[in-house]
């Protein structure tokens, strides 16, 4: 079973009830079986945006503990790999989380993602392949 990548703005919608996406977003992932894979950049993201919701970054990392937010990325393996997706997209901007997760698109072979960012509408994995987004 191919893994699916998981963006920031899901797991802040996960975790936040008032976040508009909220409902969408536990609809998608409840009815999923495949594996959820991510960055530390998306983990580092979402604990910061979730530090005002009581308990919430602590969730995050709770999630990555048990394994059901997967961190098989390493930056120090790909920062080649990481600069050049940075410069192709310059113009988006994209910034060092979205730039992992196109970087493990192309590793894990799987363009399937949960993400409330339209910038992956515009990303390419595999230079050519579009996104499979999720959460619509």
């Amino acid at each position: 079973m191919n893994p699916v990548l998981l963006d920031t703005g899901v797991i802040v919608a996960l975790l936040d009830r008032s976040e508009r996406n909220h409902a969408a977003c536990v609809e998608v992932v409840t009815a999923l079986a495949a594996p959820l894979v991510t960055c530390e950049a998306v983990i580092a993201e979402a604990c910061y945006l979730l530090r005002g919701l009581r308990g919430a970054p602590d969730a995050v990392l709770t999630n990555v503990e048990r394994g059901i937010f997967q961190v098989p990325f390493r930056l120090d393996a790909a920062v080649g790999a990481i600069r050049v997706l940075m410069k192709r997209y310059a113009s988006v901007p994209m910034d060092l989380a979205d730039a992992c997760l196109v970087h493990l698109a192309d590793m894990l072979e799987t363009g399937a993602i949960l993400t409330l960012d339209s910038d992956f509408g515009v990303y390419r994995w595999r230079r050519r392949r579009s996104f499979e987004l999720l959460v619509q």
